[in-house]
């Protein structure tokens, strides 16, 4: 798929994903042609609104990721996929995703703070502080284990 948005930006265009859309449907048999019945079909088959696929096919904006998420199902294709042809993740941050193994090492409340941003050292105390009463707290209550990731 040829790339047309901005330099440094390699997230799909409204335009890339009507054209990957197109395709898809086309290589599963709907007929997209003008009176071809293909997109009033799709709607039939998917649930999704034709007026919302006539605007995806049109590459008037990116739909709901609820509706993406239709539309992997009924393509049957990886939700990432769709989502990576539609632009709200890119081919980076989706193979990032999938890196990403468990974490290995507890995450203790000052890292778990240094995650969230909170840099601050008194917030950092506070945020330790409030952890740890509720690990108490879960502890005394009898609430199984602490989740160690």
């Amino acid at each position: 798929m040829e790339r047309t948005n901005q330099a440094g930006n390699d997230r799909a265009t409204p335009e890339e994903f009507a054209a990957w859309l197109r395709e898809q449907l086309e290589r599963r048999g709907y007929d997209l042609r003008p009176r071809g019945g293909g997109q009033t079909r799709f709607a039939a088959d998917s649930g999704i609104g034709q007026a919302s696929i006539s605007r995806m096919l049109r590459a008037q904006g990116v739909p709901e990721t609820r509706v993406l998420e239709t539309l992997a199902d009924t393509l049957d294709l990886p939700l990432a996929e769709v989502l990576v042809a539609a632009g709200i993740l890119t081919r980076d941050v989706l193979q990032a995703i999938r890196q990403q193994g468990p974490r290995t090492d507890p995450l203790t409340p000052e890292a778990a703070a240094e995650e969230l941003g909170i840099t601050d050292p008194q917030k950092v105390e506070l945020f330790v502080s409030m952890t740890e009463t509720l690990r108490k707290q879960r502890a005394e209550n009898g609430e199984g284990h602490i989740a160690e990731n």
